[in-house]
């Protein structure tokens, strides 16, 4: 088996809402993120965790912000886009480790809805995905609830080489 890891990273500030978005939760908040699509950092990281470990660059090369079609749109689209073309490739997941960086919205409550979500987007079972949530004890951007971020590192694996 060939194997890959990849690594993404996003960030988001606040702006304007009631809600943010994480793996396609809505989770309630008293802010929304300013993005072009729906600011799901979450599934941005993650699909630059995907395009990165198959060697197909990032998602703005696939999804560009600059896309009117991209505006508002749902990111969980963006994700299995992304799984699609690793899987034309025949590449599959082997796990998902993903960390979102926040001092509020706490995501606990939110977790298994998020983990389902993921699930289903990547075709994998949700013991290949593991979702955690930590802060910066107040300390820079995130720290001071500017916004939030997300790390996601993902292993990719190959059972059968291309012809």
């Amino acid at each position: 088996m060939s194997l890959r890891i990849g690594h993404g990273y996003d960030v988001h500030r606040f702006g304007p809402g009631d809600q943010v978005t994480l793996a396609g939760v809505r989770i309630p908040h008293s802010a929304g993120l300013v993005a072009h699509s729906d600011g799901d950092v979450l599934i941005h990281a993650l699909c630059d965790a995907l395009f990165g470990a198959a060697a197909l660059g990032d998602i703005g090369r696939h999804f560009p912000d600059i896309n009117p079609q991209h505006r508002n749109a749902d990111s969980r689209v963006f994700l299995r886009r992304a799984v699609a073309l690793l899987r034309a490739q025949n590449w599959e997941l082997v796990n998902a480790d993903i960390t979102v960086i926040a001092q509020a919205p706490r995501i606990a409550s939110h977790q298994r809805a998020m983990l389902g979500n993921l699930s289903a987007d990547l075709g994998a079972d949700p013991g290949q995905i593991n979702i955690k949530g930590t802060t910066t004890e107040g300390l820079g951007f995130t720290g001071r609830g500017e916004g939030i971020a997300c790390q996601a590192v993902v292993l990719i694996g190959r059972c059968n080489p291309l012809p």
